[in-house]
C-alpha cells in the first residue's frame, strides 16, 4: 500500500523537465505573435459562431453577454496561473505537466487523462458547429445535401423524417484535414493557423461593425429572461469558448523563446478575445429577438433576417474557414498532452515518436484525428458539448492549486511572470471552477466519471509501473 501511494504522489523535478525539452524531438520555430494567434485561433471560434447564439436561444437571452463575461473572468483568474507557470516550466503538456511537477503523478495523470478526452470532444464540437454554418451557406446557393450525410442520427429538423440523416460528413472531413494539417510540421501548421485567425478576426470586425447599424435596443428586453440562474447555466456552458490558451500552452517546447513569449502571448490572446466576444454578443442579441436566434448558425441567419443575405453568406464563409483554428488548436493540444504522457512513461512510448522530417508527433495526430471525426459525426452538438466543460474546469483547479503550492514550496525559482494578487487571483479562479461546475448537467458528471474510472483502471494496471520514475520499471530509464 505505501509503495502505490508513493507512486501517485512522486513528483517530477522541474530540473528534470528542463533537460528532457532540450531533446524532445519536437522543433522551436514558434515567435509572440505566431503563438498569440494559436490562442487566440483556439478561444475565438464557436463561442461567437455557434454556441452564443445556442446559448442565447436556450439559456440566457440577452444576458448571453453576462454569460461570456462570468466565464471570462474565471478564466482570466487561471489564466495568470498558467502564464506563471508556462514561463517556468516551457515544456509541452501544460496542466498535466504542471500536476504531474508540484502535486504529483496521480494528479498530473487524471488531468492528462481527462484533457485527453476535453480536447478531442472539443474538436468534434467545432466541427459540427462548422458544418452547421456549411449547410447555411448551401441553403443560400440552393445547393441540397443527401439527408444521409447531413447530420448526426437524432439531429433531424422539422419537416425531415427520423432517421434520414446517417453521419455528419462534413464534419467527419473537418477533423481529418486539421490532422493532415498538424502533420505538415509545426512551421507549415502554424503558417496555416495565422492566416485563417487574421481572416477571422476580420469576419468578426466586419459582424460588429455593420451589425451595429441593425440594432433594436428593444430586443434586450427582457434581459434577463430565463433569470439569473440562466446566465450562470450558460456560462457553464460557454466556459470551454474562453480558454484556448490552456492548449496553446501545450506548445511550449515548440516556442522559439517559450519562457518570455508564453506567458505574453496567454494574457494577449485572452483579452483580445474577451473584447470582441463581448461586442459580438451585443450585436447579435440587439439584431435578433433571443427567441428567433438560429442556434446553428446565429450571425448569418442574422443577417439573412435584416436582408442582408449576401453579408449572411460571406460570414458562413468566413465562420467556416475561420473557426478551423479552433480544431488545429486543441487538436495540437491533445496530440501534445498524449506525446509528453507518453514520454514520461504513463502510455506507451510508441506513441511519442516523432516524423524523422516533420518533427511531429504523427501517429498520435492521426489516432486523435480520427476519434474526433466520430464523435463529431454521429453525437449531436449538446451531446459532444456535455464531453468538455468538467475537465478543463478540474484543470484550472489543479493548476490555481499547483501554482500557490509551487510559490511558496519553491520561491527561488526563475518565474518569468508572476501571477499577481497571490494567493486571492488563483483561489478566485478556483472559486469560479467551482462555481460553474455545480451548474453542469448530470449527464456530465456520469461521463467524466466512467471517463475517469477507466484511466484509474490504466493508470493501476499500466501506468504507475512504467512510469519514468519508477526505480523498478523494466528497461532503459529516461
Amino acid at each position: 500500500m505505501g509503495s502505490v501511494l508513493y507512486g501517485m504522489l512522486r513528483r517530477k523535478p522541474i530540473e528534470q523537465i528542463e533537460d528532457e525539452s532540450a531533446s524532445s524531438g519536437l522543433t522551436r520555430t514558434l515567435g509572440l505573435w505566431q503563438l498569440t494567434a494559436i490562442g487566440v485561433g483556439g478561444i475565438i471560434g464557436a463561442g461567437i459562431f455557434s454556441l452564443a447564439g445556442a446559448v442565447a436561444n436556450e439559456k440566457a437571452g440577452p444576458a448571453v453577454l453576462i454569460s461570456f463575461l462570468v466565464a471570462g473572468i474565471a478564466s482570466a483568474a487561471a489564466a495568470f496561473s498558467y502564464a506563471e507557470f508556462a514561463g517556468l516550466i516551457p515544456r509541452a503538456g501544460s496542466a498535466y505537466t504542471y500536476g504531474y511537477a508540484v502535486l504529483g503523478e496521480f494528479a498530473g495523470w487524471a488531468i492528462g487523462w481527462d484533457l485527453l478526452l476535453e480536447y478531442t470532444a472539443i474538436v468534434a464540437v467545432v466541427a459540427i458547429g462548422i458544418s452547421g454554418y456549411f449547410n447555411d451557406l448551401l441553403g443560400f446557393l440552393d445547393v441540397d445535401l443527401p439527408l444521409w450525410m447531413s447530420g448526426a442520427p437524432g439531429t433531424e429538423p422539422k419537416g425531415v423524417a427520423d432517421g434520414s440523416y446517417k453521419v455528419n460528413l462534413f464534419a467527419v472531413l473537418l477533423c481529418l484535414l486539421i490532422a493532415y494539417v498538424l502533420n505538415l510540421g509545426m512551421k507549415s501548421a502554424a503558417r496555416f493557423e495565422t492566416a485563417l485567425v487574421y481572416l477571422k478576426v476580420g469576419i468578426v470586425l466586419l459582424v460588429i461593425v455593420v451589425g451595429v447599424f441593425k440594432i433594436n435596443s428593444g430586443n434586450y428586453s427582457p434581459f434577463l429572461p430565463f433569470g439569473w440562474s440562466g446566465a450562470f447555466t450558460g456560462a457553464a456552458t460557454v466556459f470551454f469558448a474562453v480558454f484556448g490558451y490552456d492548449a496553446m500552452s501545450t506548445a511550449a517546447e515548440e516556442s522559439r523563446d517559450a519562457r518570455k513569449h508564453m506567458p505574453k502571448a496567454i494574457i494577449y490572446s485572452l483579452a483580445i478575445s474577451m473584447v470582441l466576444y463581448v461586442l459580438a454578443c451585443l450585436v447579435l442579441t440587439g439584431m435578433v429577438d433571443y427567441r428567433d436566434i438560429d442556434p446553428d448558425a446565429a450571425f448569418s441567419s442574422a443577417f439573412d433576417s435584416v436582408g442582408m443575405d449576401a453579408l449572411g453568406a460571406v460570414i458562413a464563409v468566413g465562420a467556416i474557414l475561420g473557426v478551423l483554428t479552433v480544431l488545429f488548436t486543441f487538436m495540437m493540444g491533445a496530440t501534445r498532452v498524449w506525446f509528453s504522457m507518453s514520454r514520461d512513461g504513463l502510455l506507451p512510448a510508441w506513441f511519442a515518436k516523432t516524423h524523422p522530417t516533420k518533427h511531429v508527433p504523427t501517429r498520435i495526430t492521426w489516432i486523435l484525428g480520427a476519434g474526433s471525426a466520430l464523435i463529431a459525426g454521429f453525437l449531436p452538438i449538446a451531446e459532444a458539448a456535455e464531453l468538455t466543460n468538467i475537465g478543463i474546469l478540474l484543470a484550472f483547479i489543479v493548476v490555481c492549486i499547483a501554482v500557490i503550492v509551487l510559490r511558496y514550496k519553491r520561491p527561488d525559482l526563475p518565474r518569468e511572470f508572476r501571477t499577481p494578487g497571490m494567493p486571492v487571483v488563483p483561489i478566485i479562479g478556483v472559486v469560479f471552477s467551482i462555481w460553474l461546475i455545480t451548474f453542469l448537467q448530470w449527464q456530465t458528471w456520469v461521463r467524466f466519471a466512467v471517463w475517469f474510472l477507466l484511466g484509474c483502471v490504466v493508470y493501476f494496471a499500466y501506468s504507475r509501473r512504467a512510469s519514468a520514475l519508477n526505480p523498478y520499471r523494466r528497461g532503459p530509464k529516461r
